[in-house]
């Protein structure tokens, strides 16, 4: 395993040169006092060239990536290609010793997904998937307030997630794993699942083709899951209304919604009102850089020998319910999952980071018709 940089960061390398690299990964790393960019992987020749001359990077080209790996210029990669090939960079990276913190969802099958599981248990490297609101300031206090009992046991939650996808859009025509259910759905998911602080056992969904838009699968659908001890979680996503997102959680004695809840980016941070009996209160927390917070914790993790929370079992985790939503759909049938206990949580003590947003740089587009 290599070491990092004689000022004691972390090195990374970008693997995948699209929108969320560019807007949120790059500029967030910058901000952060553990962690720099050594190195982007891309397919694009204007990428490699203006991205590596904007960030000092050195830039290698798909084919080349075992060449990286075995460089000893990186510690460690950014995976941020089409979740289909994921294990792709992540499977040689891991075995290479090389630390991977990897985007969302870990990839488009179960059986994928839990190949990560045991190869990130096999290597002597970490692995993260990259929750961003784990490390969110609004999103860990709320989860903190759900579980020191404020709100009485949690039984109900509710959220709705939606934008409009354009039809030129490589979303747009990729089938299911390109859709809402594995693009939005890992947020309300992954939200509910550590509210309840438990895994679903029940999984039934509902999908429309809405007349007029362009989508080849669902584009909005419904999910309800059910989980121990009789408690119910509801959400809707769709591609094909304008955004908003919002979530409800209730409890015995009181409720919280939040709204906005999942985005990120400037001018965007968590703001949730709580109601307990006839009490009512709102607060709002400052916009920080999700992306920034999240490199720091598990750049911070990699520096002292700990394992990060959000662990590729968190991954598979998100995507085995993604997957039995895919069942329910194709079946029309409600889709039972063993039930699951999961040891690790997010904890605002050891996870939280303020860093303050970013400045978001111009896009730089792909040189070829097919984009990142």
């Amino acid at each position: 395993m290599s070491n990092p940089d004689t000022q004691g960061k972390v090195r990374y390398a970008v693997v995948g040169g699209g929108w969320i690299s560019q807007a949120a990964f790059m500029p967030g790393v910058v901000q952060t006092r553990n962690s720099v960019m050594t190195a982007l992987v891309t397919g694009d020749p204007r990428k490699a060239k203006e991205l590596a001359a904007r960030y000092g990077l050195k830039s290698y080209a798909y084919e080349d990536y075992e060449q990286l790996l075995g460089s000893g210029e990186i510690d460690a990669v950014y995976v941020a290609t089409p979740n289909f090939l994921h294990r792709q960079f992540v499977l040689p990276a891991l075995k290479a010793g090389i630390h991977v913190l990897l985007e969302k969802p870990a990839e488009t099958s179960e059986a994928a997904a839990w190949e990560i599981v045991e190869a990130a248990r096999a290597s002597r490297a970490k692995l993260m998937v990259a929750y961003r609101l784990h490390h969110e300031p609004g999103m860990l206090e709320i989860i903190e307030r759900v579980h020191a009992g404020e709100f009485g046991e949690p039984r109900l939650f509710t959220s709705t997630f939606t934008q409009h996808v354009e039809a030129r859009n490589h979303r747009a025509q990729n089938g299911f794993w390109a859709g809402p259910a594995a693009d939005m759905g890992p947020y309300p998911i992954n939200a509910v699942r550590n509210l309840f602080a438990a895994e679903p056992i029940e999984v039934h969904a509902v999908g429309v083709r809405t007349p007029g838009e362009p989508f080849n699968f669902h584009d909005t659908l419904t999910v309800t899951l059910r989980f121990p001890e009789e408690r119910l979680a509801t959400f809707t996503l769709s591609y094909a209304v304008p955004g908003t997102e919002r979530f409800q959680l209730i409890g015995r004695e009181g409720e919280v919604e939040a709204s906005p809840c999942y985005g990120f980016g400037p001018g965007t941070a968590i703001s949730y009102r709580t109601t307990l009996g006839e009490r009512q209160e709102e607060r709002k927390h400052p916009v920080v850089d999700q992306f920034a917070g999240e490199t720091d914790y598990f750049s911070s993790c990699i520096l002292e020998g700990r394992d990060p929370e959000a662990d590729a079992e968190e991954g598979w985790l998100d995507v085995r319910v993604i997957a039995a939503i895919q069942r329910a759909l194709e079946s029309g049938q409600p889709q039972h999952l063993e039930p699951y206990t999961r040891s690790k949580r997010p904890t605002r003590a050891e996870q939280v980071r303020h860093y303050p947003q970013g400045e978001v740089p111009p896009f730089v587009d792909a040189d070829s018709p097919v984009a990142e």
